[in-house]
């Protein structure tokens, strides 16, 4: 019978620095006693291979015999055994009174590039691009801690195509309490894969090839693609500095796509006003509004205005995500609609096969049910601001003109042209720099030209760093054409 140990929960912390302590369930380490092979050395044979890979490094001490043996419920004769052989081959030392430690290790093989987002090249730039979480703000603990309770669940036989009971009623006690959505028999809560994931459904489940749908222009990519591969004619619509000019939305559109508490990438907050004229809009045509709230969560300076999802539920559908304020490693989001709404999409999913992973979804409900996620997201309304603050002073300080409200984790600095925009990043990426220009957000052809500057991704140490490399470059843009 196979008896495998906790292997580290995926998005934990990295392991400690060489010359730590290593916790006996961070090591990837499985025995299988209907192997033919005894298992002190299967044991040897795990931890080699962890110093190969990289996962342990010269200087780290290793668990007692005692505790290993414990974790692996083998006897302390087999942990001893494959220790003894591991210090014959120069492995392992031993410390009397201090413990075992990994002598040495080779450097891993280098792994094959990895590709972010916007498929680049993971190349470790300093990473001020916008659209992502705070990794630093994440309590460890209570990260490791969720992951092990999600584990420890009885695994499914069928997944519940409509999301984990659980992790629906988290998200619903979430929208309650900090955007202020309440349950009603008018909407129904399903889990997703994230938002574009969900966009691609509702395009799927309710459009045909040809309707036309509004998009902000410029707005999210993702949100584009996913709505060009359903084949529907996307309009862009303008937007300004109070976010989406509500009066260019054509009358034919079936739907209508908005970032409305904090526009993507702009950063406007769409005023009551354009809400009460958006909802009008969609009352009088029969069209759908896509509301996505990536991350209304994060406001400082004010309360968030009400949801559309509040003042209209009937006609509009509410899609929000875990991977601004916790980590997109958890593959989760959700949506509320009309059940009419609802019922298409768990219908396109029955058809399909598909549906959001339950594993991110148990995560997301251990971390409710032990008040974590809304400790996190005190954190997060606690960490922001400051961050903002270094951004905004190391911009002004070079006289640089900044976009965006007070929210989110991100800014924008415009900039004259497309050629500033591209050659901003591309000097940004000569020093080790990742910055985010406009272009890729438009549908059409470019109009708004800037940088997003991300302030979320990178660490407290980092941060500076990184924004005084970014502060000169776009300096030297916005002094070149105004010259």
């Amino acid at each position: 019978m196979r008896r495998p140990t906790r292997p580290a929960a995926p998005g934990t912390a990295p392991r400690p620095a060489a010359g730590q302590h290593v916790a006996v369930e961070d090591l990837p380490l499985s025995l299988d006693r209907a192997a033919g092979v005894p298992l002190a050395v299967q044991l040897a044979d795990g931890l080699r291979s962890a110093a190969t890979a990289g996962a342990l490094r010269g200087g780290d001490r290793l668990p007692s015999s005692r505790e290993l043996a414990n974790r692996l419920g083998v006897s302390r004769t087999v942990v001893t055994a494959a220790y003894d052989q591991l210090h014959a081959e120069g492995w392992l030392s031993g410390k009397h009174g201090s413990g075992t430690y990994l002598t040495a290790s080779p450097q891993p093989v280098a792994e094959q590039a990895t590709t972010d987002e916007r498929g680049d090249p993971a190349d470790g730039l300093l990473d001020l691009a916008a659209g992502a979480p705070s990794i630093e703000a994440l309590d460890p603990a209570a990260w490791r801690r969720a992951w092990r309770a999600a584990s420890d669940r009885i695994p499914l036989v069928r997944k519940d195509r409509r999301g984990e009971p659980d992790y629906r009623a988290a998200v619903a006690e979430h929208l309650l309490r900090h955007r202020g959505l309440g349950a009603s028999s008018s909407s129904v809560v399903l889990a997703t894969a994230g938002t574009s994931s969900a966009v691609a459904e509702l395009a799927a489940a309710l459009f045909a090839p040809g309707d036309v749908v509004a998009i902000e222009d410029p707005g999210y990519a993702r949100a584009m693609g996913a709505l060009q591969a359903a084949r529907v004619e996307l309009v862009p619509v303008p937007v300004d500095a109070e976010g989406l000019r509500v009066e260019l939305i054509p009358e034919l559109a079936k739907a209508v796509y908005c970032t409305p508490a904090h526009q993507f990438p702009l950063g406007a907050r769409l005023p009551a006003a354009r809400r009460v004229a958006l909802v009008e809009f969609a009352r009088r045509t029969g069209a759908l509004i896509l509301e996505d709230d990536y991350d209304g969560e994060l406001r400082y300076d004010t309360a968030p205005l009400p949801l559309l999802a509040t003042l209209a539920p009937d006609l509009v559908v509410h899609l929000g995500t875990t991977s601004k304020i916790l980590s997109p490693s958890l593959g989760v989001g959700w949506l509320v609609a009309a059940p009419a709404v609802a019922e298409s999409v768990l219908a396109y999913r029955e058809l399909t096969g598909t549906g959001p992973a339950p594993a991110g979804q148990q995560v997301v409900s251990e971390l409710a049910r032990h008040g974590d996620l809304s400790r996190h997201l005190r954190r997060l309304r606690r960490e922001m601001p400051s961050r903002r603050a270094l951004v905004m002073a190391e911009l002004h300080g070079h006289g640089l003109t900044v976009l965006g409200d007070d929210a989110g984790s991100h800014v924008v600095v415009p900039l004259a042209s497309a050629a500033a925009e591209d050659r901003v990043v591309a000097e940004a990426r000569a020093v080790g720099l990742r910055l985010d220009g406009l272009g890729r957000y438009h549908l059409g052809p470019r109009h708004t030209f800037g940088i997003a500057i991300g302030y979320a991704a990178l660490s407290r140490a980092d941060l500076p760093r990184a924004l005084s490399l970014a502060g000169p470059i776009l300096a030297r843009a916005t002094a070149f054409a105004g010259g």
